[in-house]
């Protein structure tokens, strides 16, 4: 009888808005407590305990079971990861990355040419933000240090250049993440890449502004001290320590980063799309029997994990082949590199795991409802049959729906440092509340909203891993960069906050429900508010108005300070009296006792 009352008491949890407390709970967590990977957790078992009545012996047994079946189902894309990883350090070994940047500063005549060559290194590197920034910083920085550069802008180019380039990159860890979080695996990330408005205009933002040679707030003073002065540093102090370094007796050539990347991308492809053509779904192999009928096809069909995994364990085996053929590195400093790509990927993999298990504790991918509208009890919470049975298709409720995640996405990620963690928490709830709408347009604004508001939050954030590296890669004080970036990217976040919320009410109507037209709405609307906003920005820097502003602003802030000093100092004056007439009253109590 008792175990009867907790598998009821179990049942009451699913299919209702408890189904989502465990996301709540992490995300409470992540912001008051900013470790997300005990957030993550603590979600986790809290949905466990909902599953098991209660019983804490049944919820852990059944945590690590769903842990164990989530990273058995997902275990392509993890050895995708550690691939990548080992990439990069063989990339770094080979000295590929130095020798990039000292042939570059023969090519290179021009400030902006250098700017532009960042940017472009960036985009190329686009398989991992960390690769990214360990990768450019020290390809570029003897380049944009020839032509005056200031480090806080290079800082601000190798971060521009990580996250926001990834998150729209089919080939990447980030799409790997990505499509292991969302119903459709890696064509669900590619449908979101035409409605993700901050990577794509942070990008257009940043070229626009080089060839413009437009610079505003602190980056323009740090611009300017560094070609007048030659202060790269910009007075600047505490400067930090570079975390990679090179071997400089190793004599690297640019072929050793430019072809594993090529091979990396002409073997993940090619696989994906084998994959695609041969793998059954059924039998859950690969088959004799062709599945697909064309490319577009194979694409939809492949399973992303596996694909990845084979074709970039293929592409390792040639780059190691090419490398030991060129002695551009030896048989053991190879196998060495394997372990230290394995280690550098261990954060990302904890992350991932913690937010397959939550999502699959959830059932944001459920069963939903049977024919009598009960929530279908399927081993989950089954948070898709209460977003089933309790959400309509209201078009002015749901237009607002990407702005509001967009919103939430850029907080999470801000407050936790970290975009991965938010996509786990919020992508499982915002694909469960839009599967409830017959707008394909509108589902994909919803999760790309989701993403850009994630990569924004985790690109300005002073704790996230990606902006502490990038600092170091250009050898830029961490809070100088920072305050230099942080406008930028704000910039580029509140238009696209508002594209969202205007593209959101028309992907609800009949107008934007295809996908085709509501991405070509997306797009239209994000350019056109960033060409106006880029116009008023150059109007207003060339006309010292923006100088003007700021020094208003610093005024006021100066003024507070002052204030606040003054302040201080009162209260410190009378804690010096205090302490004084405390002295005296022990003096005068002692000459007593003397007396006395």
């Amino acid at each position: 009888m008792f175990i009867n009352m907790i598998s009821a008491a179990g049942d009451y949890f699913v299919g209702t808005f408890w189904a989502f407390v465990p996301a709540i709970i992490a995300i409470v967590l992540a912001l008051i407590t900013k470790q997300v990977y005990l957030s993550l957790f603590a979600g986790i078992f809290t949905g466990a305990m909902f599953l098991a009545g209660g019983n804490p012996l049944e919820a852990i047994s059944n945590l690590f079971i769903t842990m164990a079946n989530q990273l058995g189902g997902n275990g392509g894309i993890l050895i995708f990861l550690v691939i990548l990883g080992i990439f990069a350090v063989l990339m770094v070994k080979t000295g590929g990355s130095k020798a990039y940047g000292e042939w570059a500063a023969t090519k290179i005549k021009t400030k902006h040419g250098a700017e532009l060559a960042t940017i472009g290194l960036g985009a190329l590197i686009f398989v991992d933000d960390y690769f990214n920034c360990l990768t450019v910083g020290s390809a570029m920085r003897p380049v944009t240090d020839k032509h005056k550069i200031s480090h806080a802008k290079l800082a601000y180019l190798i971060d521009a250049t990580a996250a926001p380039i990834c998150i729209i990159a089919p080939i990447s860890s980030w799409a790997a993440a990505v499509s292991g979080y969302a119903d459709g695996g890696i064509i669900a990330f590619i449908k979101t890449i035409p409605f993700n408005m901050y990577a794509l205009l942070t990008i257009g933002f940043m070229v626009v502004t080089v060839l413009l040679k437009l610079d505003f707030f602190k980056m323009k003073r740090n611009e300017k001290i560094a070609k007048e002065t030659g202060d790269l540093y910009a007075g600047e102090t505490d400067l930090p320590t570079e975390d990679v370094k090179t071997d400089d007796s190793i004599k690297g050539k640019v072929r050793n980063l430019v072809f594993p990347i090529v091979t990396l991308i002409v073997c993940c492809v090619g696989s994906m799309i084998f994959n695609g053509y041969y793998y059954d779904w059924d039998a859950g192999t690969i088959g004799r029997t062709l599945q697909s009928s064309n490319v577009l096809e194979a694409f939809s069909n492949c399973d992303a994990g596996s694909a990845l995994a084979l074709g970039s364990f293929i592409a390792l085996v040639i780059t190691l082949i090419f490398y030991y053929a060129t002695k551009a590195l030896t048989f053991k400093a190879s196998m060495e590199s394997i372990v230290d790509g394995f280690k550098s990927m261990v954060p990302a993999i904890l992350i991932l795991t913690f937010a397959w298990t939550l999502g699959g504790i959830m059932g944001a991918k459920g069963e939903g409802v049977d024919e009598f509208n009960k929530a279908v009890i399927d081993g989950t919470l089954n948070a898709k049959a209460f977003v089933q049975a309790n959400i309509t298709a209201d078009s002015m409720a749901l237009g607002v729906i990407p702005f509001v995640f967009f919103i939430l996405a850029c907080l999470l990620s801000f407050a936790t440092g970290t975009s991965w963690g938010t996509f786990a928490v919020l992508i499982p709830i915002s694909t469960a509340v839009m599967s409830a709408s017959s707008s394909e347009g509108l589902f994909f604004l919803t999760m790309s909203a989701v993403l850009a508001g994630a990569v924004y939050g985790d690109h300005v954030s002073p704790i996230s891993d990606t902006t502490i590296m990038a600092s170091s890669g250009a050898q830029c004080n961490h809070i100088d960069h920072v305050k230099t970036q942080f406008p930028y990217a704000t910039i580029v976040a509140v238009i696209a906050g508002i594209t969202y919320l205007i593209t959101g009410f028309i992907s609800a109507t009949s107008v934007g429900e295809n996908y085709g037209a509501s991405a070509g709405i997306t797009l239209g609307v994000g350019f056109v508010l960033l060409a106006g906003t880029l116009f008023v920005l150059y109007i207003l820097d060339r006309k010292g108005i923006a100088d003007k502003i700021e020094n208003a602003f610093a005024g006021v802030v100066a003024k507070i300070s002052k204030k606040n000093i003054a302040l201080e100092d009162t209260i410190a004056g009378g804690h010096e009296v205090s302490d004084q007439i405390d002295e005296a009253q022990v003096l005068t109590e002692n000459n007593d006792e003397e007396a006395e």
